[in-house]
């Protein structure tokens, strides 16, 4: 049985782990669900590296929600480099879902973007584990998680 890692944070002020988890449910069966909660964005690459190398994750949701100040975002950068770094070392997709505070313009709208954001990025890592050819489809056509979708850049008449 496949297992998908889902680890988040006390810092975010929106229980996005809870929308995952929700949302993977919602998706299908066929996998155990293993999470974890941590202080803080830069906990994150070490609990999903072990979610990997000691609980057998296949994949792992790493979610997030830093602050608005230049520290806040320097942390973020910061736990980008070690969601990377983790999934180097483990070969391993780790999908980061960070919702910064300064995105939304309200509360109301950083709870909406939480949540869809979180539950956008588990149909990924779905998709990634058991229908990667539902993404393929998508290459090219501006997918945005959270906020709307752009679309593709009409390439019309340009060639090589």
């Amino acid at each position: 049985m496949r297992r998908i890692g889902i680890v988040d944070t006390t810092f975010a002020r929106v229980d996005m782990g809870s929308f995952a988890e929700d949302e993977l449910r919602r998706m299908g069966t066929g996998f155990k669900i293993i999470r974890r909660t941590v202080p803080g964005v830069k906990d994150l690459p070490v609990a999903a590296k072990k979610l990997i190398e000691e609980e057998g994750c296949d994949i792992v949701i790493a979610l997030g929600m830093p602050g608005p100040k230049p520290i806040d975002k320097q942390c973020a950068h910061e736990a980008s480099l070690g969601l990377i770094q983790a999934q180097l070392m483990t070969n391993t997709h780790i999908i980061e879902v960070f919702v910064h505070e300064d995105e939304a313009k309200d509360e109301k709208e950083l709870a909406w973007l939480a949540e869809r954001r979180a539950r956008e990025h588990a149909q990924n890592a779905y998709w990634l584990l058991f229908k990667p050819e539902k993404l393929r489809k998508m290459a090219g056509t501006g997918q945005r998680q959270g906020f709307e979708d752009v679309g593709p850049v009409n390439a019309g008449g340009y060639r090589h």
